[in-house]
C-alpha cells in the first residue's frame, strides 16, 4: 500500500534538512521509536512500538538511506522490520523531500509499505494504516518543533554566555580576541613584589571555589538521579519527554471524528 504525509517546521530548508539528517536527534521525536544503534551516517537499527487496541507490536528495524541529495533536499530510506514476537514483518520504502513554505519548510513523505503475517491482519485496510501514519507524523512534528525550540534557546544562551565572558575581558584582551592576534603569556613573576602573595591567594581561592562548586554539582546530580530525573551536562540539550506509541483508542476516536466530519461535509455540499 502507498500513502502520503506532510508536515511543516519553523526552519528554512537549508537549516531544516541537516537537522532531519541528524539521526540521534530525529529518532527520539518519533512516537514509539528508539534508536538502538547508529551503524554509520546512513544506517541504523531501531525499535518501533505501535499499539492497536489490546495488541502491542514491537518491530526491530534496520533502515538505510539508499539515496541522499543534500542539494535538492531529497532522500530515500529503505526499512525492514520484524515483530519481536514473530507475528510478521514489515518492509517500507520512504521518499521524502524538503521544500520552502510560509512557515519555514514543508516536508513531504511518500511511503510504500508491505506487511506480512499476523500484523497484516491487525493493520488490514489502507485507510487504517494511513490514519495511524497521520497520527504518528502529527506527533512527530510536535516533538520536532519542541526540539527546534530547545536548539534555538540553547544557541541563544551559548551566544549570550560567550558575549558575557568576552565583555568581562580587559579592553586590550577583548580586541585581541576579536582579531585572534597571538598574545604573550602573562608571567606572575613579573608583577612585582606582591606577586607571590597574589599567586598564593589566587590558588587558595580557586581551589576552595572549585571544591565547593564540585561538591554542590555532585549533590544536585545525585538528587536528580534519585528523583528519576535526567542529568543534563553543561552544553547539552535537555532530553525530550518520551513519546508514547500511537494507541488503538486514539485511533478509534480519530477515525470516528473523520467519519462525522465527512457526514456533515457531505450535507453542507
Amino acid at each position: 500500500m502507498q500513502f502520503t504525509n506532510s508536515f511543516e517546521v519553523s526552519l528554512p530548508p537549508e537549516e531544516a534538512w541537516p537537522l532531519l539528517m541528524d539521526l540521534p536527534v530525529i529518532v527520539p521525536c518519533m512516537p514509539g521509536a528508539e534508536l538502538v544503534e547508529q551503524i554509520d551516517a546512513r544506517k541504523l537499527k531501531a525499535k518501533v512500538s505501535v499499539r492497536l487496541g489490546p495488541v502491542g507490536l514491537v518491530f526491530l528495524c534496520d533502515a538505510e538511506f539508499t539515496e541522499l541529495d543534500d542539494v535538492a533536499h531529497k532522500a530515500t530510506v529503505q526499512a525492514t522490520g520484524a515483530d519481536a514476537k514473530g507475528r510478521g514483518t514489515a518492509q517500507a520504502s520512504i521518499d521524502f523531500w524538503c521544500q520552502p513554505s510560509a512557515v519555514g519548510s514543508k516536508i513531504l513523505i511518500t511511503t510504500d509499505l508491505a506487511l506480512s503475517g499476523a500484523v497484516a491482519q491487525y493493520g488490514r485496510g489502507a485507510g487504517l494504516i494511513q490514519n495511524v501514519a497521520n497520527q504518528i507524523i502529527q506527533q512527530f512534528a510536535r516533538n520536532l518543533e519542541i526540539r527546534i525550540g530547545q536548539i534555538k534557546a540553547h544557541a541563544k544562551a551559548g551566544g549570550a554566555q560567550a558575549s558575557s565572558e568576552l565583555s568581562a575581558l580587559p579592553s586590550m584582551e577583548r580586541d585581541q580576541a576579536f582579531t585572534s592576534a597571538p598574545r604573550e603569556p602573562v608571567s606572575m613573576g613579573n608583577t612585582g613584589a606582591g606577586s607571590d602573595a597574589f599567586t598564593q591567594g589566587f590558588r587558595q581561592g580557586f581551589g576552595a571555589g572549585f571544591s565547593s562548586g564540585h561538591a554542590a554539582g555532585m549533590a544536585a546530580a545525585v538528587a536528580l538521579q534519585r528523583a528519576g530525573q535526567p542529568v543534563v551536562l553543561p552544553g547539552e540539550l535537555p532530553p525530550l519527554p518520551p513519546s508514547q506509541p500511537i494507541g488503538g483508542l486514539s485511533l478509534i476516536f480519530s477515525s470516528l471524528w473523520a467519519t462525522v466530519r465527512g457526514w456533515f461535509g457531505g450535507r453542507a455540499n
